[in-house]
């Protein structure tokens, strides 16, 4: 399992990573909230300092549930209960404070780990039908209405993310971290051009339907 250790303080971060490789853990150390924002799709779980270099990890935890529900234990040295209830109401999965205690530390990111659920419910073999629209996961292919719509990767993996959450509404921040990668530089109005393309090519108004001000919904 990959764990995503963000510490500012060089002693603290080699500790760290040292403790978890001792139980098995692949820990990899970042000093900056920005490096957990550009590579948090490459890890499993994360342990998240609050004062960080580059701002306040509050603010990188709010940033990252918008695109990511990866599990998240916060570690820091703040003991109050304004920044122990914010951090939990944010999205943290857990809320510790300096110095941890190694086996409960453990303990609890096993715990959130095990807690977690994946967003992508339909599993990676699923066909999901909307009507007419057949979309096949495991070939990565899509029908209307028996004909095979020609897709590119990228109109496929919207569709992909959409589908993922059938009837619900997914944010355009979502959709350019799992399409684009990164949903922090990927360009918006790429996102909107891909949309409108997808959407003629499946030629059925209604089944992409636009969330204003938040992003799109596959299906009535």
């Amino acid at each position: 399992m990959r764990i995503g250790v963000v510490e500012d303080d060089d002693d603290v971060g080699a500790a760290l990573v040292e403790v978890l490789g001792e139980y098995g853990y692949r820990a990899e150390r970042k000093s900056r909230g920005a490096d957990l924002l550009l590579g948090h799709r490459g890890y499993d779980a994360v342990i998240l300092d609050l004062g960080l270099p580059d701002g306040d990890g509050l603010e990188v935890l709010r940033k990252l549930r918008e695109v990511s529900a990866i599990p998240v234990v916060v570690l820091t040295a703040r003991d109050d209960e304004r920044s122990v209830v914010r951090g939990l109401r944010i999205g943290a999965d857990d809320y510790l404070v300096k110095p941890p205690r190694v086996a409960e530390l453990m303990a609890r990111l096993e715990a959130v780990v095990r807690r977690a659920t994946p967003v992508d419910q339909t599993g990676p073999g699923a066909a999901v039908v909307t009507g007419d629209v057949r979309v096949d996961l495991a070939a990565r292919t899509v029908t209307a209405g028996g004909a095979e719509v020609d897709l590119t990767q990228k109109e496929f993996e919207l569709v992909e993310v959409l589908v993922s959450r059938p009837g619900c509404a997914v944010s355009r921040e979502v959709l350019m971290d799992r399409v684009w990668g990164d949903a922090f530089l990927a360009v918006s109005r790429s996102l909107d051009v891909h949309i409108s393309t997808l959407r003629n090519k499946l030629g059925r108004p209604g089944l992409i339907t636009t969330i204003r001000g938040f992003g799109y919904r596959w299906g009535p």
